[in-house]
């Protein structure tokens, strides 16, 4: 193969932004601010920018401590440049974990041209850009994408440096620039991805002598000088805290116990892997015996170091997301087109081609589940069904169903197209078209308008108690909504200044709340009735706005 036929011109390049943009943008400005995560991280940015204060990091009068500082830094100048600071748009917070999953999706592309030829760089990219996972990180304003982004430059380099150990200078700066920023991003992290694939070709190779290509003298210094600077500071700062915090609650924590109820048994990841990977599961999965195959070649051992011990890691930590084992996905998605585009196949023995086929019947099944949810979702929280979504439900397994029988009788490439319309078209059913029309669960924009009807104020004080997701916080804003610690506490905080304020109760608590507001003379009126469920708990919700009486104005439609 010449290398032209291995690099991918200015043009595919063009191709895989415009693709990857249609597939991943959808929904990224329609869909609300999501919680809990996605609506802190979009708080504390908006803190932050309000304050000017880019060390410290808080939520309300909170201390957040969970992360460095880099994401925050990130979404600060997407919505600096895009003017949205005083709006709350959501979309601005997430520009750059769209830009992370993109950047993820070229270096893939690069990385699969550069080994196994240009029309398998095309498919390896466009395996981590209708992706699942990757599809929802992309529109959702937390760390995992930008993550993705640095830990794949991190390998790009590292992989290059392996396979060629006398090189440019740009691949040990790359290297080590990418570790800094994602030290930055999502702290040690970074390091289980990178420094135990390192370790495992070392050990697997026992060879190291390759490692002083990574020219440590100065790219230590240069690794330093990006990350080092913040840490040093929020350790002044925070007088430790943050270091108490982040690394000894937070990271180590989730080691020995799950955090949050995000608890799974060894195997997890490997039992969501069908539905996190897909439609990409199916094209690695049948590429697995290749590669185990083919693991004298540098790069296909290099691409099993970067996957197989971070997956084991993941798989005997406490606390588990589907997501956290998302940055080895490019390193699948190259393994998968590497079966389907190179010369020679290996000749799988019986039991691995029965196993292949019992997967193969899960991934339909997954795939019957991936196709069912646009409509099965909006029917389940709207009571009604759309026939778009349930054609493009239809399209998705059938296309699903193409490539498994594509691949099956020989014809992979043709498969691997099929795959990909699948994943693309799914990606923007979900995300684009339904998630954005869930109204029953997003309950925080039905308030943040209910509030700005009925406020009479140029700036109104939200007191609420039972709802106390961060997203209300982002979209009211966090110097003008009070978490009250409980009904009672809402009545006491309302009456301390009734003008321009307003009370939202759950129907749980009225009782409570309307005692307590008795008790302190308070003569209040309902104004707005917004009901739904809660996501982040499951728990329905039936919330009442209160303001003064004083204040009372003709009575909404829907007011109680």
């Amino acid at each position: 193969m010449t290398d032209t036929a291995r690099r991918l011109g200015w043009k595919d390049w063009l191709v895989l932004i415009a693709l990857s943009a249609l597939v991943l943008l959808p929904g990224i400005s329609s869909i609300p601010p999501v919680d809990r995560d996605e609506s802190r991280y979009a708080v504390a940015t908006s803190q932050m920018l309000a304050s000017g204060d880019f060390i410290d990091i808080r939520f309300q009068d909170e201390q957040r401590y969970l992360q460095p500082a880099g994401i925050y830094w990130l979404q600060s100048i997407s919505v600096a440049l895009t003017g949205t600071a005083d709006d709350r748009a959501i979309w601005a917070h997430r520009i750059p974990s769209f830009l992370g999953i993109l950047a993820a999706v070229l270096m893939t592309g690069w990385i699969a041209a550069g080994l196994y030829g240009r029309m398998a760089g095309f498919g390896a990219a466009l395996l981590v850009a209708t992706c699942f996972a990757g599809g929802f990180e992309a529109r959702i304003a937390k760390t995992d994408a930008m993550l993705l982004a640095t830990i794949t430059a991190s390998h790009l380099a590292l992989m290059q440096i392996y396979l060629k150990p006398q090189g440019h200078w740009w691949r040990p700066a790359l290297f080590w620039s990418a570790l800094g920023a994602g030290m930055m991003i999502k702290g040690p992290i970074i390091l289980i991805f990178v420094l135990l694939a390192l370790l495992a070709l070392v050990v697997w190779d026992r060879k190291f002598a390759w490692l002083g290509a990574l020219k440590p003298l100065w790219g230590v210094p240069l690794f330093l000088a990006i990350a080092l600077p913040w840490y040093v500071a929020i350790g002044l700062v925070s007088e430790g805290g943050f270091y108490a915090e982040a690394i000894g609650d937070s990271l180590m924590g989730k080691v020995g116990e799950s955090q949050q109820s995000h608890a799974g048994p060894p195997g997890y990841y490997l039992g969501l892997f069908s539905l996190t990977f897909w439609p990409g599961s199916l094209f690695f999965v049948f590429a697995g015996y290749w590669a185990w195959a083919n693991r004298r070649d540098a790069a296909t051992r290099y691409l099993i170091a970067w996957i197989v011990p971070a997956w084991i890691v993941y798989e005997l930590i406490a606390t588990k997301l589907p997501h956290y084992v998302m940055p080895v996905y490019p390193a699948m998605a190259c393994l998968a087109v590497a079966a389907i585009f190179m010369p020679g196949e290996a000749k799988a023995p019986l039991w691995v081609k029965i196993g292949a086929g019992v997967y193969a019947a899960l991934w339909l099944a997954a795939s019957g589940l991936v196709a069912a949810l646009g409509p099965a979702g909006l029917h389940w929280a709207e009571g009604h069904l759309s026939p778009l979504l349930v054609l493009a439900g239809v399209v998705i397994f059938l296309a699903a169903a193409a490539a498994l029988l594509l691949h099956v009788i020989g014809r992979r490439p043709m498969a691997l197209v099929a795959g990909l319309v699948a994943g693309g078209l799914a990606v923007t059913t979900v995300y684009g078209a339904t998630l954005p029309r869930l109204d029953t669960l997003w309950l925080t924009p039905r308030i943040v308008a209910a509030v700005d009807a009925h406020g009479g104020c140029e700036t109104t004080r939200l007191i609420t108690s039972a709802f106390r997701e961060p997203s209300l916080v982002y979209r009211h804003g966090p110097y003008d909504t009070l978490l009250a610690a409980d009904p009672a506490d809402a009545a006491v905080q309302f009456a301390t200044e009734t003008e321009c304020s307003l009370a939202l109760i759950d129907a749980s608590e009225a009782d409570a709340f309307l005692a307590r507001a008795a008790a302190l003379a308070l003569n209040l009126d309902a104004v707005a009735l917004i009901e739904g469920q809660n996501y982040s708990n499951g728990d329905a919700m039936s919330l009442t706005l209160y303001r003064a009486a004083m204040h009372a104005t003709d009575a909404a439609d829907g007011q109680p």
